[in-house]
């Protein structure tokens, strides 16, 4: 990730909508990894994708608008932002979570 004094922010967002079973966490980890970001995603039991993202602002909020598009197949009906201070705890290439 590069670092040229500008601050690392983290956001965590919630997806709602017809976004499991339509390769909706495959896609957000391959635009947040092209995206340099840190973080992981998953599918919750309420049938929402929630995800967990460190990194630049620009390329954090180009994983909100990529998230609210989805993949063919997704339909998304809300996507929540809530903002974390950025920590640099994220480590190692964006992944996707499972549900123990």
């Amino acid at each position: 990730m590069t670092d040229l004094g500008e601050e690392i922010e983290r956001i965590r967002l919630r997806i709602v909508g017809r976004v499991q079973g339509v390769g909706y966490r495959h896609f957000i980890r391959s635009r947040a990894r092209s995206l340099e970001l840190r973080g992981w995603v998953r599918n919750e039991d309420d049938a929402s994708v929630v995800v967990e993202a460190e990194g630049l602002k620009a390329s954090l909020d180009a994983l909100v608008r990529s998230a609210a598009a989805g993949p063919r197949g997704a339909r998304v009906d809300s996507v929540s932002r809530e903002p974390f201070a950025g920590s640099r705890e994220l480590m190692g290439p964006f992944e996707v979570r499972y549900i123990d």
